[in-house]
């Protein structure tokens, strides 16, 4: 369920100035975005895992007072981070 070391090197480069840039918002929420997808994908496929289930709404929690902050900081920095992981429809 945790990301690998590869799938965490790829986003922090992506997201990040440079490979060890962690501690970015940007990063963070990225990060914190594909966790929550493969939760998400584990609550669909075992429906009464409800401690995992509760993982989810707080990671989801986390990313929601994330993007806020970034979103005060940051406005053009927010919309294009939400556009490049297709949080908002």
């Amino acid at each position: 369920m945790a990301l690998d070391k590869q799938e965490v090197s790829g986003i922090v480069n992506k997201f990040g100035k440079n490979e060890k840039d962690t501690g970015a918002v940007n990063v963070q929420i990225a990060l914190l975005t594909e966790r929550i997808n493969q939760l998400t994908e584990h609550c669909k496929q075992f429906k009464k895992d409800k401690s995992s289930q509760r993982g989810l709404l707080i990671l989801v929690g986390q990313r929601r007072r994330m993007l806020k902050y970034i979103q005060r900081k940051n406005l053009e920095g927010y919309r294009a981070l939400i556009k490049e992981l297709g949080l908002r429809k």
